[in-house]
């Protein structure tokens, strides 16, 4: 079976520091629209302080999709995903919007 790869067309910002990682999106007033945070080491994430709702994607360490979530609003938490290496926070919508499902490979740019 092919390996189905999805290629994110925005412009992605690495969060690999303790600091960066910690900070994430909150605090923004405006919801991202074509951008995105890719935290790692991370395997769950917290939307306290955040002003609006994201998509987020769990890769594991060869970037496959091992969970996703649609949609989640301001003041919510993941639980842990063991399998997860790395989270990408997207626009909401961007999961559907891509055809991003488990299994398959994300080819992430790192732009910024």
């Amino acid at each position: 079976m092919k390996e189905r790869v999805i290629s994110i067309p925005y412009k992605i910002k690495m969060a690999d520091s303790f600091f960066t990682r910690l900070k994430g999106l909150m605090f923004r007033s405006d919801p991202i629209t074509d951008e995105g945070l890719w935290i790692i080491p991370c395997n769950s994430i917290h939307m306290f302080f955040m002003k609006f709702p994201i998509d987020v994607v769990l890769l594991n360490e060869r970037n496959e999709v091992v969970k996703i979530y649609h949609n989640i609003k301001p003041w919510r938490a993941t639980k842990p995903i063991k399998a997860a290496h790395s989270t990408l926070e997207l626009p909401v919508g961007s999961i559907k919007n891509l055809g991003i499902s488990i299994g398959c490979k994300i080819n992430c740019p790192i732009l910024i």
